[in-house]
């Protein structure tokens, strides 16, 4: 026997757990740190441009090429899809556990298959496939006090001198640049071009040829001749770096001689590469770097590097120039983890506390104390062996762990101790005798604990991330805990326990209290088995009513945390100038700063438009909050901030404006779900269609507002070309594409040497020639015989509506839609009216995406998973006590714990989520592990000789006290999380206040019901196997008889 060997070498069980606590402290140095894991599906990111194109050519040219493309991609969950002007943008999304690696070779392969068939600018520029999906983890802007640097200088310095020492932070992600860095930029001018003959290709042509390296060789190169001695290298020519050597660039030659720079027909400076970006910061004109971290990589560390070198960035910045951290993760992350850990300190200490009353003895105490360090900092070394980081849901799990392995210890210890009490033992010859006893039990305990959680491990999508974390966690602490009891626990047991000659007047006072309870509850026990009918109609009354409870709980996925910060967003019509917008995002900063400034640490507010430099433009404003020792009141919150915010510009003249506080799995209070148009009816037909889903949506009270995430159809200038007088005046259409190209939209080159740095050549016409319809006849292209004619003999515009982006969801055109969650709703209530909604609307579908589409299918896996752990325990149970009557006892404790669960989550007033799940998988658990105590004993005694009825009474008054003691142990661990306060603070109250009132009618309830629950099915088990016997027997009289 395990406990028999090293209760006899008890130096062996300590140098045991000396090892498992320095491996532990060794992975807690290692082991990566970070709020949540990575929840994000797998997801990949598909990029072309078609540079001028309208939505609708880039969605016939370029999208649905490529959609065609990726379809058949193994394990591609969905794909999503925005054409907008000069750009097409794919998402791709994969089941959770791909290969991300080997699905971007796929996707490139299969992206290469069709590039052919894409537009020659498409190919050109290249289809890029990149991974996407880590959240933003940090935001570190750039800005002139002084307000003299343009945001070209400070993008600029960002991508020289900033970006690269933060990239090779070990850990760092993406780091993508916000703004826009310095590109050669040529302005053409028409009337200089028609002058000398020349169109943009001349220019192009020009500028490929001499700003060029040339690969020339060397002299004297091997093989020589003879005697040969010289060598050197031969360089012919190298990539242009001042704005004075493009000017000097020869475009033409006359006949005469005569040179023409390209001076002479174009303004060369040093631009930006792209004027579509405008970023503020705190009312400063700005650039910013947006980070992301690695996969698992640990937050903390990351941070420390990320300030260390932003101290040595600031130490050499220019005079004026301030970089600051607008946006950080970290403090959120680091106080997350801080409180779950005190928390778990709290719960050690008051676990302790309980121990010590029950067991009134120091020496008893130590021991179920001691174990509690050796298992949890075994379960990190294990934890870090499997590649898991330390996060929220681990700590969650090891805090409810703390409750279970105590449990272990507390039984081992009181069974020692009243042996060595009742039958006078020494504490070696105790422990011996008291493995052998209960052995049996802690194993059976830990096989239904571990069977509980072990299915969630199995689970996919981001449900499955989570339960995952937190399965693996409790089942491997579960496991170490029954190590530790059966080795070290009876180990040290039988080396520090003594008995006690006489105890202190507490102890003996607690002891008659407690005897008396127990002679009280075995008479209840005796007096329940004879009122059969009304403890049956209790039981079956206690069981309606908790799954009525469960069935009218508000369902939802996450409960949405204060992570100290607010994002918004500013939309306006189509063709609204940038100016409009910009007045539009100083009225925003001004209410902010006005109203909130006592809240607010930092404002940034980012405009884009589209690729070709017009509307619409979008405002992106992102609000850093002050800690949250400084917002303690509940107006201070993000929540409280948002609904003020979006009261004050709810009915804005010029612009749509939406705040949002995000959480953990979503943009906080909405659900996003896409309007899907199955028959190909256009964008007006999906227009129309939310217009009238909108108007019918205010009448519901669970959805505070529907929001339409595309930008109105701007007016549009057609150009159609007439290819009958093209081809009569004997003019190439490729000349005429590539010059409108050029002129009105911009054309990319090649590359320059800007100090040191590859940097871009483009070329693009005068803003004073592109600026009203009429420009186009300043433009001309050349025939074939050399004449140059204008734009308008072979062209007519008319204007006309378009669409500024075309959004397509698997494949159908569709519409990205955000619903409100006001603030005393749950989000299942929402995302069941808007169902009902769409249902009622012709011809569109619904469907849901982001957390909305991962709440959908959790409380569909909900059920799925309680049973599947009940029928684990069961064929567990069976498998242990070769019986079918134990699990069958056991099996009924489970509805009477859950129903506490239940009761106290609609108590506080909390929803059916993920948390709740895990709550209620943690009282399935402790449901079970009581009855089995019980029932475990009343089985012993009934082989001794007693009848179902005595051998009921006397497990329930024997183990009447290790339940009390570990379910009051148990029920302190959790009792801080249910008054958690500070940072992440609504999560942990929603798992200790369900976990608590699990433990609470998993211990009252079962001790009142199991024993008559025993003698219930032990009944019938016994006339069931009577009536076999009688029928057996039965045709063997018969035959006698004849």
């Amino acid at each position: 026997m395990l406990s028999r060997f090293f209760i006899y070498r008890p130096k062996f069980a300590a140098v045991i757990a000396i090892i498992m606590m320095v491996l532990g402290i060794f992975a807690l140095q290692k082991i990566p740190i970070e709020h949540m894991p990575n929840m994000d599906a797998p997801a990949l990111g598909v990029s072309a441009g078609y540079r001028g194109a309208s939505a609708e050519t880039v969605e016939q040219s370029v999208t649905q090429i490529l959609e065609q493309a990726i379809k058949g991609i193994e394990g591609l969950e969905s794909f999503q899809s925005n054409s907008s002007v000069g750009r097409a943008n794919l998402t791709l999304s994969f089941e959770q556990g791909v290969d991300l690696d080997q699905a971007l070779l796929q996707v490139q392969n299969a992206v290469n298959g069709v590039l052919s068939r894409l537009p020659e600018e498409t190919q050109q520029n290249g289809v890029a496939v990149y991974k996407q999906g880590y959240d933003q983890f940090a935001l570190l802007s750039l800005y002139d006090e002084s307000g003299k640097a343009t945001p070209t200088e400070l993008a600029d310095y960002l991508m020289v001198h900033v970006e690269p020492r933060f990239s090779r932070i070990d850990g760092m992600g993406e780091v993508e640049l916000y703004g826009a860095g310095y590109a050669m930029r040529i302005w053409l001018n028409p009337h200089k071009l028609r002058q000398f003959n020349l169109m943009p290709s001349d220019i192009r042509n020009a500028v490929e040829t001499q700003n060029a390296p040339l690969v020339s060789g060397s002299i004297g190169g091997l093989p020589t001749t003879q005697d040969q001695y010289m060598n050197a290298k031969v360089s012919a020519g190298s990539r242009l770096s001042s704005i004075d050597e493009f000017e000097k660039i020869i475009v033409k030659t006359t006949d005469s001689g005569s040179v023409l720079y390209l001076k002479d027909v174009a303004r060369v400076e040093l631009g930006a590469e792209s004027y579509n970006h405008l970023n503020y910061t705190n009312g400063h004109l700005s650039a910013a770097l947006s980070i992301q971290l690695a996969p698992r990589s640990n937050a903390i560390a990351v941070s420390e590097q990320m300030q260390t070198v932003l101290k040595n960035a600031q130490a050499n910045l220019p005079a004026h120039y301030q970089l600051r951290m607008t946006m950080d993760k970290t403090p959120f992350i680091t106080s997350s983890i801080e409180q779950v850990a005190k928390t778990l300190v709290e719960a050690m200490v008051l676990v302790v506390l309980v121990m010590f009353i029950f067991l009134q003895n120091w020496r008893a105490t130590i021991i179920p104390a001691v174990t509690i360090p050796i298992v949890v900092l075994a379960t990190f070394a294990v934890l870090y062996v499997l590649g898991m980081s330390l996060n929220s849901f681990t700590l969650f799990a090891l805090i409810l762990a703390i409750g279970l392995l105590v449990d272990d210890a507390i039984v081992v210890v009181e069974n020692i101790e009243r042996l060595m009490h009742e039958e006078h033992l020494d504490a070696q010859a105790a422990a011996l005798k008291s493995m052998k006893e209960i052995s049996g039990a802690l194993i059976g305990i830990t096989l239904v604990l571990t069977a509980v959680f072990i299915p969630m491990a199995f689970f996919g999508s981001m449900t499955g991330v989570i339960y995952r974390q937190f399965s693996i966690t409790l089942v491997v602490a579960m496991l170490l805990s029954l190590l530790v009891a059966l080795i070290i626990t009876p180990t040290f047991a039988a080396q520090l326990l003594k008995r006690q000659p006489h105890q202190p007047k507490w102890a003996k006072r607690f002891n008659r209290g407690m005897d008396k309870l127990t002679m009280r509850y075995q008479k209840l026990s005796a007096r329940s088995m004879q009122f059969k009918m009304t403890m049956l109609a209790v039981f079956s009354i206690c069981v309606l009513g908790f799954g009525w409870l469960y069935k009218t709980l508000p369902e939802g996925l996450m409960p949405t945390e204060d992570m100290g910060f607010v994002m918004g967003q500013i939309v306006m019509p189509g063709n609204a100038p940038r100016s409009e917008i910009e007045k539009v995002g100083r009225e925003v900063q001004d209410y902010l700063m006005q109203h909130e400034s006592e809240r607010i640490q930092s404002i940034g507010i980012w405009y884009s438009g589209n690729n070709v430099g017009v509307g619409p433009y979008r405002g992106q404003l992102f609000v850093v909050l002050k800690d949250w020792a400084a917002r303690k009141n509940p107006e201070d919150t993000v929540f409280a901030i948002v609904d003020r915010a979006q009261k004050h510009f709810a009915n804005h003249a010029n612009a749509q404006i939406f705040f949002m506080a995000p959480s953990m799995s979503s943009n906080g209070r909405v659900v996003d779900f896409w309007l899907q148009d199955l028959d190909s009816r256009g964008s007006e037909f999906l227009q129309q269609s939310f217009s009238e889903i909108e108007t019918r949506a205010k009448a519901k009270s669970s959805i505070e507002y529907l929001q339409l995430d595309v930008p109105k159809e701007s007016a549009e200038l057609n150009i159609k070309l007439d290819i009958e007088r093209l081809l009569k005046y004997a003019v190439p259409q490729q000349s005429f594409n590539s010059t409108l190209a050029a002129a009105w939209s911009g054309t990319y080159i090649n590359d320059f040497i800007d100090r040191g740095q590859i940097k871009r050549v483009i070329m693009q016409g005068e803003a004073e020639f592109r600026s009203k319809p009429e420009d186009l006849a300043h433009w001309h292209v050349r025939n074939s015989t050399g004449e140059m004619l204008s734009f308008n003999q072979f062209t007519t515009l008319n204007w006309q509506g378009g669409p500024n982006s075309i959004n397509r969801y698997m494949g159908y055109n569709a519409v990205p839609v955000y619903a409100g969650i006001p603030k005393d709703q749950f989000s299942s209530q929402t995302m069941q009216d808007v169902e009902a909604l769409v249902d009622e609307q012709d011809g569109v579908n619904l469907a849901w995406s982001g957390a909305a589409l991962e709440e959908k299918r959790s409380s569909g896996q909900a059920i799925f998973l309680y049973l599947i752990s009940i029928a684990f325990i069961f064929l567990c149970l069976t498998a242990l006590y070769e019986s079918w009557t134990i699990p069958a006892v056991v099996l009924t404790a489970i509805p009477l714990g859950v129903g506490g669960s239940i009761l106290f989550c609609a108590w506080f007033g909390f929803a059916n989520d993920i948390y709740f799940h895990i709550a209620l998988l943690t009282t399935i658990g402790l449901s079970c592990k009581n009855a089995i105590l019980i029932v475990e004993f009343a089985a012993q005694a009934e082989r001794a000789g007693h009848t179902p009825v005595q051998a009921a009474i006397m497990a329930a008054g024997l183990r009447l006290r290790p339940i009390v003691m570990t379910s009051i142990a148990f029920a302190a661990g959790v009792l801080p999380l249910m008054f958690a306060t500070g940072v992440s603070a609504i999560s942990r109250q929603e798992i200790g206040s369900s976990v608590f009132g699990g433990v609470l009618f998993a211990t009252v309830l079962v001790l009142l019901f199991i024993p008559f629950m025993y003698v219930l099915i032990r009944g019938l088990m016994i006339k069931k196997t009577v009536s076999q016997s009688v029928v057996i027997e039965h045709p063997s009289l018969e035959s006698e008889q004849a």
